[in-house]
């Protein structure tokens, strides 16, 4: 039971891996398909929006279809459009490569948190979203580090890389489906479109378009303001998810003691401010601290957003649905900031540190005040 649960939160990197691997590679990517930077970061978009989009049905189908099953099919799909992905000759092949990866990952995040859920008590279910979030930034971490490595060499190895990581997944044991409860009882579709998973989704989306979703533009703010390499681009983004895993256990703890509306705030409205400084800031080290802060933050949300949903009622098809919104708020984030930041980077962060500030009074009047509601 240990190594099966170990591997549900292993699983949990592949998605914010996979979709981050890009990040620091950009120029180079645009380089060899003889693409522009700006045209190269729309393969973020071309993994998260299938991605998100996909999910708004997936848990619910993966749950019907049988978990265990859906989840080990769709590692092995990612594994096979990897490697498509690290030889593809033409940039339009490139990017299919990464709708199918996308639409992969879509069928094993909602699931792997609803069995993760379904063995927790409701009273450690912060801690446990913790961890599940801490390997969620370990992802983010590895992913542009590993991605700028390679590009200094050849980019495509970090291609082969995701293909290793999702193959050794599909090989790794899970717990049977019978211990989710949203698999013996998966409902219809429209049952996880309830008020709290909507406004759960609705926050969770402007949270990552804004937070999570910046890699791309930080490593533009790096290659621009301090004309770092691919590696060091790299290693320097690896400090959101570095502080999201070290603060794993105590956001968990926080989200336990103080509820979910609290740890909501506080995360919102630190990650407002972390965000505006990167763009206003000329100093490396307080760039690499300011993103450092909205790592933190960022953890805290997930974990608050993750315990107001699979603490109440909902399963697979509810956190489908609001891991769907925050995933589309992170495929938007190029569209949104890239040709804001061409103008001034202090716009574009700004405007992305203003987004986060305005949820604060909304999270304070329609956020529920139990510690957990029912989803």
């Amino acid at each position: 039971m240990v190594s099966s649960r170990v591997a549900l939160y292993v699983g949990g990197l592949l998605g914010p891996f996979g979709g981050g691997i890009v990040a620091a590679m950009l120029p180079e990517l645009g380089a060899d398909y003889a693409v522009s930077p700006g045209i190269a970061a729309s393969s973020t978009t071309a993994y998260l929006l299938p991605f998100a989009l996909v999910m708004l049905v997936s848990g619910s189908l993966g749950e019907r279809w049988g978990s265990s099953r859906t989840i080990r099919t769709a590692y092995i799909g990612y594994a096979v459009v990897a490697v498509l992905g690290a030889v593809a000759p033409w940039f339009w092949l490139f990017q299919v490569t990464r709708v199918l990866q996308g639409v992969a990952n879509a069928f094993t995040t909602p699931l792997l948190l609803a069995k993760i859920a379904a063995g927790t008590p409701k009273e450690r279910l912060g801690r446990a979203m913790g961890t599940y979030g801490a390997m969620q930034a370990i992802g983010q971490t590895t992913a542009p580090l590993v991605g700028g490595i390679a590009a200094e060499s050849a980019w495509q190895l970090a291609f082969i890389g995701v293909a290793v990581v999702a193959a050794v997944l599909a090989v790794s044991p899970l717990p049977p489906d019978s211990e989710s409860t949203g698999e013996r009882n998966p409902g219809a579709l429209r049952d996880a479109w309830t008020p709290i998973v909507l406004l759960s989704g609705g926050i969770a989306g402007v949270a990552w378009m804004c937070s999570a979703g910046l890699p791309f533009l930080v490593s533009f703010r790096l290659d621009d303001a301090f004309a770092l390499s691919p590696g060091a681009r790299g290693l320097a983004l690896t400090a959101y998810g570095i502080a999201g895993v070290l603060a794993a256990r105590l956001t968990g703890g926080a989200v336990d003691r103080f509820g979910v509306r609290a740890a909501l705030i506080t995360g919102v409205l630190g990650a407002a401010i972390a965000v505006a400084t990167i763009g206003l800031v000329d100093l490396l080290p307080v760039v690499v601290l300011a993103w450092a802060l909205a790592g933190v933050c960022g953890q805290l949300i997930l974990v608050a957003v993750h315990s107001t949903v699979l603490g109440g009622t909902g399963g697979g098809g509810a956190i489908s649905v609001v891991t769907a919104w925050r995933f589309l708020g992170m495929s938007a984030s190029p569209a949104v900031f890239t040709g804001l930041y061409r103008q001034d980077a202090g716009l574009g962060f700004g405007l992305a540190g203003l987004l986060l500030a305005l949820l604060i009074p909304v999270v304070s009047i329609w956020w529920p005040r139990t510690r957990r509601a029912a989803a």
